[in-house]
């Protein structure tokens, strides 16, 4: 028997995720972006990380069509871009502080890392794609992360 989506939802949400915000942009330059907690890193040489992208995401169209993207490891305190990027809303990056990359992708400003990828392999995974890309640029910055659990945002207590 088969777990259901709920049980399975629930389960899930004991996991302690950091969250980050994927982007990318199209072929006629549009800029896109998703708040995604199915992140991790697969291996260091060569260096490799896979995000779980929706495809019925406006996202995962840019993220196939264009082979690259980049992933933004939000700080405490940018809950609000999360939520932006996890919305409907049209334009997404409106008063999102960002840079562009290294090759061009929109990197957010504050955050405490970013990764710019490039596509090696897409996976067919149910109602997601799974990206693996190669990261060709790296940077991180000092913070402490945003983390998501029991359907929630939290910070670390380090004190």
């Amino acid at each position: 028997m088969a777990v259901s989506s709920e049980e399975f939802r629930a389960a899930l949400s004991r996991f302690a995720s950091g969250v980050t915000v994927v982007t990318s942009v199209d072929g006629e330059g549009r800029r896109h972006g998703i708040t995604v907690s199915a992140f991790c890193s697969v291996s260091l040489e060569p260096p490799l990380v896979l995000v779980c992208i929706e495809k019925l995401a406006g996202s995962h169209a840019s993220l196939a069509e264009s082979g690259r993207f980049s992933v933004n490891l939000l700080a405490s305190g940018q809950q609000w871009i999360s939520e932006r990027f996890a919305s409907l809303e049209s334009d997404k990056f409106r008063d999102v502080p960002t840079a562009p990359g290294l090759t061009g992708l929109p990197l957010i400003v504050g955050s405490l890392a970013s990764l710019e990828c490039e596509v090696r392999q897409a996976v067919d995974a149910g109602d997601h794609s799974v990206f693996i890309g190669e990261v060709m640029s790296a940077r991180g910055n000092g913070g402490d992360p945003l983390l998501y659990f029991l359907g929630d945002y939290r910070s670390l207590d380090l004190g």
